[in-house]
């Protein structure tokens, strides 16, 4: 696997590296999140894009879910990490997304984006985006 600073694994959904671009954009939920008393009181808005670079295993995919990194399974643990409560900074909240991304063998690496939309009334959004691989 070749890394490449500019992207996740060079050649993203590559056949000639048998690489398998998952992913998952503007997942919206409400999270608690942030430092201040206010975002810990009420949960605010979040968009969270995750991708995750896997590994094709050559093997035939049999029209089974369980042949593949599903991402329904993504989605799933993204609730479930926010659903164990309150996170003080977007940048943790993004490590425990990937770390659970690459428990998954065939997962060599992830990117994790996540927004808060509505915390900076003259901004879009912001944020943080991290990159990870496996070891």
């Amino acid at each position: 696997m070749t890394r490449n600073k500019n992207t996740v694994v060079e050649g993203i959904a590559s056949a000639s590296k048998g690489i398998r671009h998952v992913f998952v954009r503007d997942l919206q939920l409400r999270a608690t999140l942030g430092v201040y008393d206010h975002e810990k009181l009420e949960p605010q808005r979040v968009i969270i894009n995750v991708d995750l670079s896997v590994t094709e295993r050559g093997e035939p995919l049999d029209d089974d879910i369980h042949n593949v990194v599903s991402y329904e399974k993504v989605v799933n643990h993204v609730k479930g990490i926010i659903d164990q409560g309150h996170v003080h900074l977007v940048e943790t909240l993004a490590e425990m997304i990937a770390e659970e991304c690459l428990a998954n063998p065939w997962t060599k690496a992830v990117r994790v984006r996540i927004e808060k939309p509505d915390i900076i009334p003259e901004a879009g959004s912001v944020g943080v985006e991290i990159e990870r691989f496996s070891e």
